[in-house]
């Protein structure tokens, strides 16, 4: 498996990151993509890489809940690092509703700005994409919104987290991006048993956003690599598809994406 999404450089890890990174590789993790958050977080994400060449995957972005009055020095120094060496994704950048809406339109001018960097240097890119606590602002739908006015036709991508509805992944899908899926596809009302049976394979990567949104039965714990195993299981039931078959081609996706 091809883990797409794992925060493995967060203080929550300096006790077991040994053991954490053994546990995913008992269950057949062969890569992990690490996201980027701002500039305090570039540093632990690098040694981890540094630690661990080949497994873990650094990307380079600015996270929107990172963007505050000072996004612009943030993003000099993402185009800095873009410049210094390769990444394999511009991540995560996006949209988040849920927490502020202070920065909304610096939010925005800062995805569009990590979107001509993905252009700049041609590669995918990972969205984070988080609606705001009563639904009443649409992340999903304004991120799409903003890459169908960039129109860059080699624009692609991962959303990350994906908790959207059935219409909402296919104009992700349309757009030329993979849905990102993990352990909220095992929550009870997570709502992606009315999405992924109607999904094709060829259009999903798997995920967990360690240390963040474990997966049923570790719901409300620390999320670790080795439970992306549960979310494989869980997309299996749900799209009546053998767990080996899920495995490989959610893995191929990913291959494909930064290839």
């Amino acid at each position: 498996m091809i883990e797409t999404h794992a925060h493995i450089y967060d203080e929550q890890f300096q006790e077991d990151k040994e053991l954490m990174l053994a546990r995913a590789k008992a269950v057949g993790v062969k890569e992990i993509w690490m996201p980027n958050c701002n500039s305090g977080t570039i540093a632990g994400m690098l040694s981890m890489e540094e630690e661990n060449p080949e497994y873990c995957m650094p990307m380079m972005g600015l996270h929107p809940c990172y963007v505050k009055e000072d996004f612009k020095e943030e993003l000099a120094l993402v185009s800095s690092w873009l410049d210094k060496r390769s990444f394999k994704m511009i991540g995560e950048i996006g949209l988040d509703f849920y927490w502020d809406l202070a920065f909304v339109k610096e939010q925005e001018d800062a995805f569009l700005s990590q979107l001509a960097l993905a252009k700049k240097y041609n590669i995918p890119i990972c969205i984070h994409s988080r609606n705001s606590k009563k639904n009443e602002h649409n992340a999903i739908i304004r991120c799409c919104e903003l890459i169908e006015g960039f129109a860059w036709e080699g624009l692609r991508g991962i959303f990350h987290c994906f908790s959207g509805n059935l219409e909402e992944a296919k104009r992700v899908i349309s757009l030329n991006f993979l849905v990102g899926i993990g352990g909220v596809a095992t929550f009870k009302n997570g709502g992606l048993d009315k999405v992924l049976p109607y999904l094709s394979l060829d259009n999903i990567v798997l995920e967990t956003d360690s240390p963040y949104l474990a997966p049923v039965p570790h719901r409300g714990k620390r999320n670790e690599v080795s439970y992306i195993d549960l979310v494989a299981d869980r997309v299996a039931f749900l799209m009546t598809i053998d767990k080996s078959e899920v495995i490989e081609r959610t893995s191929a996706n990913a291959v494909k994406l930064i290839s």
